[in-house]
């Protein structure tokens, strides 16, 4: 019997143990905390709480782990628990996995940021050291032996010289009447003596994924389901004028057409759905044929001329005028220009993006007897529910979600409408409702990554080395969803990439220039660090070779001598939600895997016809990435053959993850650069399917070779800092390739 469905949902705190009596079964509390890099606050959970980490040990020896961060695939329900189990001296194999609910014990669950490991390893640790210790106490007095006479060994407690042993099912039965020992008690185990942290382990979903039997919000069954879609506005904060259901309710299996409630002209959205008409049927075919039969006349609100090619030619006449916001001003970058011998400026433009998950948006929901009850892949299940019970005046406590895996995120699912439409049907119809969405609602409907452009200029001494750098960039900000008006990007959004610029140059200036927003922006895989280092990474190259040097010899120059760079200084807002001191930002580890990715792509070895690489180093999400991409040019087409990758992320819990989202960054990157792209028309998104918005697919992967940099630095992130410098480095091999400089993403027909 799986133990963990009868935990009480009573707030504990880190002395607190629940016994259960009639199993034997240990259950643990252990607190934990957590918090956001950046993101608002209703993002996190917040307030003075007293999350929890629940492990539990059935007198069977089996041992459970509870999940409480959402799994997207990049192997998270299986770091977590790895960490755990490791300081428990666990054997792997008897370790279950159950998934947690949207719990505020949990302390935070925003499964977004690159974070969950980073956040999670020391309170793992300690849920697991404690667990270890509790058994060693109570064995060694079943045995009459002091506890240092005792250790866990493969799921045993073992005396010293081996006489006597017991399992961890029999210790865990004594246990339950142990205190929970104080975190200055608990011993932890050295790195080297790791025995599952380190190792390459499989996910514990991958049989699963593999045969089909595992589910995903898509998968949603209850009894009495009926299925809703839902004909949104075509334009963001548009409205339903009229409607004619008629036809609707005739097709065979529809059973109610139920008209959404609408934005407001302006204003705040948060996570509220965008309105429209839902057609709620037996089955999800007869929802959508009453879909197409409705007519509807819509108001298209405020945003009915906007249009992205005239945007971008707005976003790049604000670059010239005055500053909104000046995130770093480091010296007088004017007065550098003017004494410098010569003086570089480009344009960067990149388009709005979607997040094009494999699984668009789906939940189920049941409203019974005034409570709440979800299904969903969603990242921020504790954010869901703040949002379910905002939007339809629900209580937090009446609202539960159930986390299901998720078919891809990459951002996308910790905005939780989608769950809200679902609540919303449930609520007013009365019947357990799955809200699904088509490919085509999920392109035309979504939150955009922000469209940008940035004007760059640098001054160069007589060498050639860059004295003077000044960023503009304007784009619109994440915070519009959450602020009356906000019209330039905010502080942090600034830091990831632009701001926290690593070189070594005595006159800095990054501006945020007036952008208003027209869509709903959303954070994408690596989120500002896409537009920022792109332009920042093929700029560097262009100084590179206005200089007449190498790039890779140019790039670590201009990184320079061995430092930490001390953000406080210029009052930089955002280390990724981590404290300088315990991170810091070291240049050192920037170089290094530069020049590792350099080393092993052999850089500037003779290279077939028409093939070059091209260069470019960034720190994200607190990690350090050095990369090389080698491609090539034929008749307009780019190929990109190989890509080295080198990581420095600290200690590397599951290297089997980190260079499978490695090489997903990799490819994600490639469509970003290459192919993808959304455009709007009279507000409207154009593209629907991936035949308009096209992503990388297999007659594009390159060989991607990972190299981790073994560490004892604390782990940090992965699954999003090998996203950035693909698409500078696949830029900067382009133009040693054939001489054409790539300013605008995607890249598609421009080098025909």
């Amino acid at each position: 019997m799986n133990m963990i469905k009868n935990i009480s949902h009573q707030k504990l705190n880190r002395r607190t143990i629940l016994k259960n009596m009639a199993t034997g079964s240990l259950v643990l509390g252990i607190s934990v905390t957590g918090g956001g890099f950046g993101l608002p606050a209703f993002a996190e959970t917040s307030g003075p709480f007293n999350p929890n980490v629940f492990v539990a040990i059935d007198p069977d020896g089996t041992l459970h782990i509870t999940a409480h961060r959402s799994e997207m695939g990049t192997g998270i329900r299986t770091g977590l628990p790895m960490v755990v189990a490791e300081e428990m001296n666990a054997d792997w194999a008897r370790v279950k996995i159950p998934q947690g609910d949207g719990d505020k014990k949990y302390g935070s669950q925003n499964t977004d940021g690159s974070r969950s490991i980073r956040r999670f390893f020391d309170r793992m640790r300690e849920a697991g050291a404690t667990a270890r210790l509790m058994m060693e106490r109570a064995a060694a007095k079943q045995w009459g032996v002091a506890v240092s006479d005792v250790r866990a060994e493969n799921h045993e407690i073992i005396l010293k010289d081996g006489s006597k042993r017991m399992g961890f099912g029999a210790a865990a039965v004594l246990a339950r009447d142990e205190a929970v020992p104080e975190v200055s008690e608990l011993t932890f185990k050295a790195r080297k003596d790791y025995r599952i942290v380190g190792t390459e382990t499989k996910i514990i979903d991958l049989p699963a994924i593999i045969n089909g039997t595992t589910t995903y919000g898509i998968d949603g069954k209850l009894e009495g389901l009926h299925y809703a879609v839902i004909a949104r506005p075509p334009v963001f904060r548009g409205s339903v004028k009229s409607v004619d259901t008629a036809a609707a309710l005739k097709i065979p299996g529809v059973v109610k057409v139920v008209e959404m409630p609408s934005l407001p002209p302006e204003g705040p959205v948060f996570f509220r759905p965008l309105g429209g008409v839902a057609v709620v049927a037996t089955s999800t075919w007869a929802a959508m044929k009453g879909r197409d039969a409705l007519k509807i006349t819509w108001d298209n609100g405020p945003n009915a001329t906007h249009n992205s090619a005239d945007y971008m030619k707005t976003l790049d006449k604000s670059c010239d005028g005055p500053a909104k916001f000046v995130g770093r001003k480091q010296g007088d970058v004017a007065a550098a220009l003017k004494k410098a011998e010569t003086v570089h400026h480009a344009t960067y433009e990149v388009p709005y993006l979607e997040h094009a998950t494999l699984e668009p948006p789906a939940a189920t929901a049941v409203f019974a007897d005034g409570k709440m009850e979800v299904w969903a892949p969603v990242q921020d299940p504790q954010g869901t529910i703040m949002a379910v019970a905002g939007v339809l005046g629900v209580p937090e406590p009446d609202v539960t979600v159930h986390v299901t895996l998720l078919g891809g995120a990459f951002g996308r699912k910790s905005k939780p409408d989608f769950v809200v439409e679902a609540g919303y049907l449930a609520k007013e119809t009365g019947l357990p409702i799955k809200v699904t969405w088509s490919r085509e609602d999920q392109t035309r409907h979504g939150f955009y990554h922000a469209a940008s452009v940035q004007k760059m200029s640098a001054g160069l001494d007589k060498k050639g080395k860059a004295i003077a750098w000044h960023h503009r960039l304007a784009y619109p900000t994440i915070m519009s969803n959450f602020m009356p008006d906000p019209q330039v990007a905010a502080d942090w959004e600034m830091c990831l990439g632009a701001v926290d610029l690593p070189y070594d140059i005595k006159d800095i200036t990054v501006e945020a220039m007036p952008a208003k927003a027209h869509v709903r922006i959303g954070w994408l895989r690596s989120v500002n660090n896409i537009q920022q280092v792109f332009a920042i990474g093929s700029f560097i190259d262009e100084l590179a070779h206005k200089a007449g040097q190498d790039p890779k010899d140019y790039l670590l120059k201009a990184i320079g001598a061995p430092r930490a760079i001390d953000l406080d200084a210029f009052e930089a807002k955002g280390n990724y939600g981590e404290p300088l001191a315990k991170y810091p930002f070291k240049t050192k580890r920037l170089t290094n895997v530069i020049d590792l990715a350099a080393k092993k792509a052999n850089w500037g070895r003779k290279l077939p016809k028409g093939h070059a690489q091209g260069i470019f180093g960034h720190r994200s999400f607190l990690s350090y990435i050095g990369m090389v991409v080698e491609a090539s040019v034929e008749a307009g087409e780019v190929k990109v053959h190989r890509v080295d990758v080198a990581v420095d992320c600290g200690l590397a819990v599951n290297p089997d993850r980190i260079r499978s989202q490695m090489e997903g960054a990799v490819i994600f990157g490639l469509s970003l650069a290459l192919l993808s792209e959304i455009t709007i028309e009279n507000g409207a998104v154009v593209e629907g399917n991936f035949d308009g918005y096209r992503l990388a697919r297999t007659d594009i992967n390159p060989e991607v070779h990972v190299h981790l940099v073994e560490s004892d630095e604390l782990p940090t992130g992965v699954g999003e800092p090998g996203v950035p410098p693909v698409a500078p480095a696949l830029c900067n091999a382009i133009f040693a390739a054939i001489g054409k400089r790539i300013r605008r993403l995607p890249i598609g027909d421009q080098l025909a």
